[in-house]
């Protein structure tokens, strides 16, 4: 299959979302690219090993999209040959009393993945400068001093929620935390025909909501809050890839060769050489193995 460079996808510089491809054509059948995709993501799996075993980096994968962007299915099909010890996934939805009880990144910190293991956040922290900033009315309900009413909830507000987030990403790199962003960049018309097929397939009618279509009518809305997030937030440290998604098994396909590609080259993961004294005796501990 044709060789994709994913750095087309990395958000380097100020963007228009409306620029940038929802479909991306390679000339290849789905077939052809899901054989790609097992390849890649049997290379992630050992390479997921070797990470565990060096124990200094952690992997933090961050998924943001419209709805119908394909997040879930994502996540199964490009994790799959993860050893599941080494993977957790963190879906974040409305917060709970507790969380609220917290400044707005505190649940996000706790999901954190530790050294060793890959962390997916199925929606992120990007969802307080995201779904916050289109219903703003949310924010009164993290009690935050001096925010009275939606009135209060000016530019300066979001402007310091970006700082925060870039401040909060740059701490955990320097820590150790290799950071992803992918947004799903799906289409209008696309996101109609999945939820047409919601509604279409009875065995899909379960995850179908008409709040579904509340928001669909916020569309350009959600697009520009996303635009100014990616641009205000994308760090060479921390860096936005916007992928195609109308394209189902394309977009894991990008979103996995992403992975592989970065992790590659650190070169410094690799499994640690065992300790010259078991590395000494290696021969004496087979043989009392073999005369047991």
């Amino acid at each position: 299959m044709k060789e994709i460079n994913t750095d087309i996808f990395k958000v380097e510089n100020t963007i228009k979302l409306a620029d940038r491809q929802t479909r991306f054509d390679i000339q290849e059948d789905d077939k052809k690219v899901e054989n790609e995709l097992k390849k890649t993501r049997k290379k992630l799996g050992k390479l997921q090993d070797t990470l565990y075993a060096h124990g200094k980096y952690a992997v933090l994968i961050c998924i943001q999209g419209m709805d119908t962007a394909g997040k879930d299915s994502m996540i199964r099909e490009v994790f799959k040959d993860f050893n599941s010890r080494g993977v957790v996934v963190h879906s974040f939805k409305v917060p709970t009393p507790l969380e609220l009880g917290h400044d707005y990144l505190w649940r996000h910190y706790i999901a954190l993945p530790a050294k060793g293991k890959f962390g997916i956040f199925n929606r992120t922290h990007y969802e307080n400068v995201l779904v916050t900033r289109v219903h703003p009315e949310y924010i009164l309900g993290e009690n935050i001093p001096g925010i009275h009413s939606v009135n209060d909830i000016d530019q300066n507000f979001w402007d310091d929620r970006f700082e925060q987030i870039n401040n909060f990403e740059d701490h955990l790199a320097k820590n150790g935390t290799i950071i992803f962003k992918f947004f799903l960049h799906l289409s209008k018309e696309e996101q109609k025909n999945r939820l047409l097929r919601r509604l279409e397939k009875e065995e899909k009618h379960w995850k179908f909501s008409p709040g579904d279509l509340k928001e669909r009518k916020l569309w350009d809305k959600y697009q520009a809050c996303y635009q100014e997030a990616i641009n205000k937030t994308s760090r060479e440290h921390a860096p936005w890839f916007t992928i195609p998604a109308d394209n189902k098994p394309l977009a894991r396909y990008i979103v996995a060769k992403t992975l592989l590609d970065t992790l590659k080259t650190y070169s410094d993961i690799k499994e640690p050489d065992l300790d010259d004294k078991i590395k000494a005796h290696l021969e004496s501990y087979k043989k009392q193995l073999r005369e047991e």
